[in-house]
Parts: structure tokens; C-alpha cells; sequence
């Protein structure tokens, strides 16, 4: 019989805790799991209500920190009896590296009938308790595994999710002499939710463009102008890779690259992927960019009348007069230049015996000069354009952070629909610890 009499001064807390959570709390703990402080159980993380489902990746605070990235769940204060599945994993710090210890809660937060305008939830462990994943492990729903030595996939349940290109992925059929036959540092494919390919690499109208990509065609270094449209002077090349996780909810990603004029790094580049798991016929894929110049100011434009440079999805589009682009004004047929835009989705028939499907790219709340604006191409690419048309200087030292979310669906969505699942990811940000 579990008695408080038998609990050290330094435990007495803890215990006291363990007591209250119940019998099923103290025999997961016997069974296993990892123990959390009581500081931990404690803390109350408060969700603002929201009709849709809700994907976070929120920071724990200090006192929440657990010891190892791995498995727990969130417990709704006011309804028991709903239990969240949650993962602990790795932070990322402002720099864009590692944040040493701390960790992140990825969590899946459905909605519920008569909750709000708050919900809250306690941190507890996981009644069943699952070890941490790496990309070495098997048998896992997420797992990483190399295609060759300069891409890496990442599987879901043995599906495809995506690629990441490290190293230099060069098209044989692109001349010798033309710069774009040649890139790295980059997503493709992007696969859809029923298996199909998203994204495009290498299209015949524009070499350059190749699946989810981030460059500038205006890049100043002391008085010298660099275009990595064209890839002839300045490129991004791996450096290291910084986090690769996977669990039961879903997989972080985290690489270092640099911009190198020749030899020499200009830019430090920190890039994290956060992947979901499907819900609701749509997955949640987060991209945290970080760019630092490395001991000189680095001006960075967008393109003159189109303000394209920054994030890039170029989407597989055989026929443009199929493609259907829908923005927060709603179904337009036009292509827009230097348009203010929240967000932006592309439909289209990827795999013509899978119906229409496709993806948008959501802009953080928090991010620069929100909204930034847009180029649109019904043949393909949705381009953020930030800064924009108008050049921005940044010093050396001091760190630019992008937020994302390209959020990707099965079937063809309304312009509500869309609304609503942006929303839904402005909700998630919203989301606090008390």
C-alpha cells in the first residue's frame, strides 16, 4: 500500500500530488513512466476555445521542463475523463540552434461542446507509456530514413510525408552551362494526403524554381548585388543537422545551412519542420526559418513589381487553367502581384484518380510586417514576398525569424473552410501557460 508516511521531506510534495491524481496515475508511474515534478502537474496550460482542431507546438516554461524530450498528456481540468495525448520535444532557442534542455508540447487539441472561452489542461504522464523515438528506431508511425547521401524522408505510418535535399541535387538534362541545373537545401516532394506529389522540381518554364525553397532575387553585401534565382554566385549548402525527432504525434526536423559567395558563409541559415499527424483529412506541417548575418550587414529584397523572395511552394501544376487559388477574399482567377495576403491556398488535381486536393501557406500572426505581401501563379508557385519590393538591411549578428504553416488537404476546400482552419492555427498561438 502506497502511504505518505514513507515519503522523504523532499518528496512529501510530490507525493501529496501522486495521492490525489488517483490510483491509475500512481500505477502508470509504477509501471514506468517517466516522473514529472510537481511543479510540472501543477502548471496549467490555457487554450482558447476554437470550433476546429487545434495543432500546438508551445514552449514549456522553466518550471515545466521535463528531463527528456518523449510522451505525456494533457488532462482537461474541467472534464477528467478527456485525456490529450502530447509530446515533449526539442526547443528551439532565438538563435535558431538548440535550446540545450528545454523542450516543446506538440499537442492535438480536438474541439468540445460546451467549452470556453478558455480551456485548460494539466501536464501529466503518458497511462501508457511510450519511450523516446529517434530516426533509428523501428516500427514507429513517423520514422526518418536516408534516401542517399543528400536527401532524407520522413514516412508516416510508411507513408510518404516528405524530402529533404542537404546536398546538391543536380537535373542531367539542364545544359552544363546554366547555374539552376544545380541546388540544395530544399523540400521535395511534398506529398499529399493520398500519396500524392505536391510539388515540382526543376519545371521546364522556371529551372529555378524547385518545391519549398527560400531565396531572394536581390541579396546586397557591400555594394555588391547576388541573385540566388540564378545560383551562380550565391548558394545555400548544409552545414549540420541540429534536432531529428519522431513520435506518436509527430516529427521535428532541424538543419543549419549557410549562404557561401564562394568560400565564404555570409549567412547563417536555421531551419525547423514541425510535421502533425493527419487530422481531419488535413495535415499541419510548421516552418520556423532563422537567418543571422555572419559579420556584415546583408540588404534583401524582393523582385521589382512582383516582390517575390522568401518562402516558395511550387506546386506539380500541369494545366494553370485547372489550378483554382483562393485567398481571404476568396476564389479568384486572376494572378496577383504585391497583394497583402494572410494566407494562400492551391487546389488542383494532382492525381487525377484521387479528386482534387492541395495545400496553403499560412502566415504567423507574429510575423514581420504581417501581411506581407504576395506573387501568385496559377501555373504553380505561391511566393511571400518579404521584405518586399521595398530593401530591408540587416545587421550582422542579429537574428530574422520567419514563422509558417503550410497546411495540406485531401479533398478541394471552400474559402469558409480555409478561414476557419487559419484561425484555428492563429488560436494555437494564442495558447499560455498560467
Amino acid at each position: 500500500m502506497f502511504s505518505l508516511r514513507h515519503c522523504t521531506p523532499r518528496l512529501s510534495s510530490l507525493c501529496n500530488v501522486l495521492a490525489a491524481a488517483g490510483t491509475l496515475l500512481v500505477v502508470g508511474l509504477l509501471a514506468g513512466a517517466a516522473p514529472l515534478c510537481a511543479a510540472e502537474m501543477e502548471r496549467v496550460l490555457a487554450v482558447p476555445v476554437s470550433p476546429t482542431t487545434l495543432h500546438l507546438a508551445i514552449p514549456l516554461p522553466a518550471a515545466v521542463q521535463p528531463q527528456v524530450a518523449g510522451t505525456c498528456q494533457l488532462v482537461e481540468i474541467d472534464r477528467p475523463d478527456v485525456a490529450l495525448p502530447a509530446q515533449r520535444v526539442t526547443a528551439s532557442a532565438a538563435d535558431g540552434s538548440a535550446a540545450g534542455k528545454d523542450r516543446r508540447l506538440l499537442a492535438e487539441i480536438p474541439p468540445r461542446d460546451g467549452a470556453g472561452p478558455l480551456r485548460r489542461f494539466r501536464i501529466e504522464p503518458a497511462e501508457t507509456t511510450t519511450p523516446e523515438v529517434t530516426a533509428t528506431d523501428a516500427g514507429h508511425r513517423f520514422q526518418f530514413e536516408d534516401v542517399d547521401d543528400k536527401s532524407l524522408k520522413l514516412t508516416d505510418a510508411g507513408e510518404p510525408v516528405l524530402v529533404y535535399n542537404h546536398g546538391l541535387i543536380t537535373d542531367e538534362q539542364i545544359p552544363q552551362r546554366d547555374s539552376r541545373r544545380s541546388r540544395a537545401c530544399y523540400i521535395h516532394p511534398l506529398w499529399g494526403i493520398s500519396g500524392e506529389v505536391l510539388t515540382d522540381d526543376f519545371p521546364r518554364d522556371h529551372y529555378h524554381h524547385h518545391g519549398i525553397f527560400w531565396n531572394w532575387p536581390h541579396v546586397g553585401i557591400e555594394g555588391h548585388q547576388y541573385n540566388f534565382w540564378d545560383g551562380d554566385q550565391i548558394r545555400d549548402k548544409f552545414v549540420a543537422w541540429i534536432c531529428r525527432e519522431s513520435g506518436p504525434l509527430g516529427a521535428v526536423l532541424a538543419v543549419e545551412n549557410g549562404w557561401f559567395i564562394g568560400q565564404r558563409k555570409v549567412m547563417i541559415e536555421r531551419v525547423w519542420l514541425r510535421v502533425f499527424g493527419v487530422s481531419d483529412q488535413t495535415r499541419s506541417l510548421d516552418v520556423e526559418f532563422t537567418w543571422i548575418p555572419v559579420d556584415r550587414p546583408i540588404t534583401l529584397q524582393g523582385a521589382e513589381g512582383k516582390s517575390y523572395g522568401g518562402l516558395t511552394v511550387r506546386f506539380d501544376v500541369k494545366r494553370a487553367t485547372d489550378a483554382v487559388i483562393i485567398t481571404p477574399e476568396g476564389r479568384g482567377t486572376d494572378d496577383l502581384k504585391e497583394m497583402p495576403l494572410a494566407w494562400v491556398d492551391l487546389t488542383y488535381p494532382f492525381d487525377p484518380a484521387s479528386g482534387l486536393s492541395g495545400a496553403a501557406v499560412f502566415v504567423h500572426p507574429g510575423h514581420p510586417d504581417y501581411p506581407p505581401t504576395w506573387l501568385t501563379r496559377h501555373y504553380g508557385p505561391l511566393c511571400v514576398g518579404w521584405p518586399g519590393i521595398e530593401a530591408k538591411t540587416f545587421e550582422p549578428g542579429k537574428p530574422i525569424r520567419l514563422d509558417y504553416r503550410i497546411w495540406i488537404h485531401k479533398t478541394a476546400v471552400e474559402p469558409d473552410q480555409l478561414r476557419r482552419a487559419y484561425d484555428g492555427y492563429t488560436t494555437a498561438t494564442r495558447a499560455t501557460w498560467e
